[in-house]
């Protein structure tokens, strides 16, 4: 009898011993799972993987050969050329900060033009609501500029000819704008 006892007694500890392995493993694969979850919904984000943090900008103007200069909110020249031309300009000024640019067109004979262009919010920053997690939305998106993208793609300007240029013109002012070290230089015509 005692035997008959001791073999089942056995058998018991060797049938915990076989749970308690089988335990752990189940723990490792789900601690495997909630890694991977915890990886992607935190250590990834949306605009920076489905978006992009450069931008092209397309400048065109009628007539063509228009000299660019393109300036950033710093007022640092970032790109000089001549049109039409295709620019890769950075949507964002460092982190949480988004970049604004100035589009100088000149052309001799040309009136001057200045266009703003302007950066704003990338939709694709909310996917981290879903997808990207804390980390995309509060570090790496803000970080990379990817958060904002430009405003517009396309710039096409027509030049208007400087008066300058066209010889001389008659203009008619208002003599409240005329300064008062001019008005007394004023002919009176009959």
């Amino acid at each position: 009898m005692p035997y008959a006892f001791e073999d089942i007694q056995n058998k018991r500890n060797i049938d915990a011993i076989k749970n308690i392995n089988l335990k752990p493993k189940k723990m490792n694969r789900l601690t495997k799972i909630l890694t991977v979850i915890f990886v992607i919904t935190f250590f990834s984000s949306c605009a920076s993987i489905v978006s992009k943090s450069k931008w092209p900008l397309a400048v065109n103007t009628d007539p063509n050969g228009a000299k660019v200069e393109v300036t950033d909110k710093n007022g640092i020249v970032v790109y000089n050329g001549n049109t039409p031309a295709v620019l890769s300009l950075k949507s964002g000024a460092g982190y949480f900060a988004k970049q604004s640019y100035k589009i100088k067109l000149t052309m001799d004979g040309y009136g001057d033009r200045i266009i703003p262009v302007e950066c704003s919010l990338n939709g694709w920053y909310w996917g981290n609501l879903l997808i990207g997690g804390i980390i995309g939305m509060l570090i790496v998106d803000p970080a990379t500029g990817a958060m904002y993208k430009l405003d517009r793609e396309v710039i096409n300007e027509t030049l208007n000819k400087s008066l300058s240029t066209l010889g001389p013109s008659l203009r008619i002012i208002n003599i409240q704008d005329i300064p008062d070290s001019l008005k007394e230089h004023l002919v009176c015509l009959k």
